[in-house]
């Protein structure tokens, strides 16, 4: 279990596929309980489509080559943070980034690098879809942003 809670510290990286108690009550408690139904319909969505992944870094990278599909992934919008999950084989991980560590670069026309303190994430962007919520993701992380430094 303790391997556990170092594990969810340091890298952030989970394997959501199973109802976890602890695991989900850390979620929430870092980056906060998914928006109700009435939240969801006022921010037109807080699910990104579905998205390819381009490049990664290492600890994410061992986990993605262990099959050979092609590598998507999806992004979850919370309250103070975002979710970005993929598959490999048949299990579920998600990054768990908190707004104050989430760092978003627009690299070339059609990529988009999300960064966490160790880990990062680079995502094609070919759609218009993907950038309106890209631009959604920085409207969320500048609201929280502002919120914190007015207190």
């Amino acid at each position: 279990m303790r391997n556990n809670k170092v594990l969810f510290l340091f890298y952030m990286l989970l394997n959501l596929s199973y109802n976890e108690p602890l695991i989900k009550n850390k979620v929430n408690s870092l980056i906060g309980s998914p928006f109700s139904l009435k939240e969801r319909w006022c921010k037109k969505g807080v699910g990104s489509p579905r998205l390819l992944i381009e490049e990664t870094s290492i600890n994410i990278h061992n986990l993605l080559v262990l099959d050979q599909n092609l590598n998507f992934c999806n992004i979850e919008l919370r309250p103070k943070g975002i979710i970005i999950r993929f598959r490999s084989l048949l299990e579920t991980y998600g990054l768990i980034i908190p707004y104050y560590k989430l760092k978003l670069y627009k690299g070339k026309a059609q990529q988009y690098s999300v960064y966490n303190d160790s880990s990062f994430i680079k995502i094609q962007a070919v759609k218009k879809e993907t950038h309106l919520f890209f631009k959604k993701i920085t409207k969320e992380k500048t609201l929280i942003s502002s919120k914190n430094f007015n207190l």
